[in-house]
């Protein structure tokens, strides 16, 4: 019959004789005793003289293996969820105490190895054949594998609660930063400690635009909640060194808005100016294609949209004056009055920056000062105008968003409504 290979069904366990167990079963405590010998002196973290109780579990432990292994030897059927249950234990109960299966691993290793060294023995005694004497062999060895699987198995399930317990703490942390009213400092200072997390002095809040961000590929210290309706961050220590490049690595792909850096009991502010600034990234009024953005880079923008109702009736009294001409005449004359209000009321600056022929510019604005009179003289009002042309600019490319009423039927054809007027 043709060898089926190592990993066929049954095998090794199949080719052992039964009676094999028999012989094992009288040696069973001096291979323990051997066994827990060996992995004392190699194993340091296995040899606790003045723990009896780690040494009992030690020798529980040995114990259970061999029985198990003699019991499948006389029966290859025989249930082997007790002792992988065990193994889990075991496994979770060393993720429990922070360490890791290195040291668990190694005394399997070295229990094997005097496992085998005993068998060896043994068939040398019987005559053993050496094809028994390999199926004995592979089976002790797949047997380990059963056993260190069990445990790394157990290891994983209790880190992944561990982490879930911590995450789970962290994202309560970081909903108790963002609360209005804040929370107290003694309330954050407990939690912080629950979640490991040193607390700083000051923080940004970073609202995400989208919820595929990869929290793993967060760094250690942000509190990451992507549950949120807002996907939120909270950056500790914003512009230490390095900080600012970590960041932008970190939110790689991804739209972000990080809002000012502010001490900790103000997180909730932050993240109202994160999330403003992002609201306004969605609108097309902030450009979002410079990578991460920063809400401070765009202070005067918010401060125009800060109150979008009192901009919009400012821009309506301010604005008036445009109100009866076409869409497209109100477009080039704003457009022209507020480069003349930014450039210092230069009329050869402005054509400049509009591309058109200083004549062109003049002719505009002489319609201007025909529709608005003695407001361009007074100081206040051309304030008050840059304020909302600039904000109607910054709406230009947004449909349906205006500063100005709609047009109103047009005066006749021509697109430049008010006489020239050479100077």
């Amino acid at each position: 019959m043709a060898d089926e290979g190592p990993i066929s069904q049954g095998r090794p366990w199949a080719e052992l004789p039964r009676e094999l167990a028999d012989h094992m079963r009288p040696h069973l405590d001096a291979v323990a005793d051997d066994m827990i010998q060996e992995i004392q002196a190699r194993v340091r973290e296995y040899d606790r003289p003045g723990d009896g109780s780690y040494s009992g579990t030690l020798r529980l432990a040995v114990e259970r293996v061999l029985h198990y292994f003699v019991d499948r030897v006389a029966d290859p059927g025989h249930e082997l969820t007790s002792v992988n249950d065990f193994f889990r234990a075991i496994g979770r109960g060393e993720a429990g105490e922070g360490r890791s299966l290195d040291a668990m691993q190694t005394a399997m290793r070295v229990g094997g190895m005097i496992a085998w060294r005993r068998i060896a023995e043994g068939a040398a005694n019987e005559d053993v054949s050496s094809r028994m004497l390999g199926a004995v062999g592979e089976a002790l060895l797949m047997f380990q594998d059963e056993l260190a699987a069990a445990a790394a198995e157990g290891f994983a399930q209790a880190k992944a609660a561990v982490a879930g317990e911590m995450q789970r703490r962290r994202q309560r942390l970081l909903e108790l930063l963002l609360s209005d009213p804040p929370a107290a400092p003694e309330a954050i200072a407990d939690l912080a400690a629950a979640a490991h997390w040193p607390v700083p002095r000051t923080i940004a809040a970073v609202a995400l635009g989208r919820q595929d961000a990869r929290q793993s590929a967060f760094p250690p210290d942000i509190l990451a909640d992507l549950t949120r309706r807002t996907p939120s961050l909270i950056v500790p220590d914003p512009d230490g060194p390095g900080r600012a490049k970590l960041v932008d690595r970190a939110l790689s792909g991804t739209l972000a808005v990080v809002g000012p850096t502010v001490p900790l009991a103000e997180a909730g502010r932050s993240s109202a100016w994160a999330r403003k600034t992002l609201g306004l990234v969605r609108r097309g009024v902030i450009e979002a294609d410079t990578g991460v953005i920063r809400s401070v880079e765009h202070m005067s923008t918010l401060i125009l949209f800060q109150d979008e109702d009192l901009i919009t009736s400012l821009a309506a009294l301010r604005l008036e004056p445009l109100a009866h001409l076409r869409a497209s005449q109100q477009d080039r004359l704003a457009e022209t009055l507020l480069a003349w209000l930014q450039s210092g009321r230069n009329a050869n600056e402005v054509a400049m920056r509009l591309h058109v022929h200083p004549q062109t510019v003049r002719y505009r604005l002489r319609q201007l000062e025909e529709l608005f009179g003695d407001q361009l003289l007074d100081p206040d009002l051309r304030f008050d105008l840059e304020i909302v042309l600039r904000a109607r600019a910054l709406l230009a490319d947004n449909p349906g968003e205006h500063l100005i009423p709609p047009a109103r039927e047009a005066v006749g054809d021509s697109a430049e409504i008010v006489s020239f007027r050479r100077s």
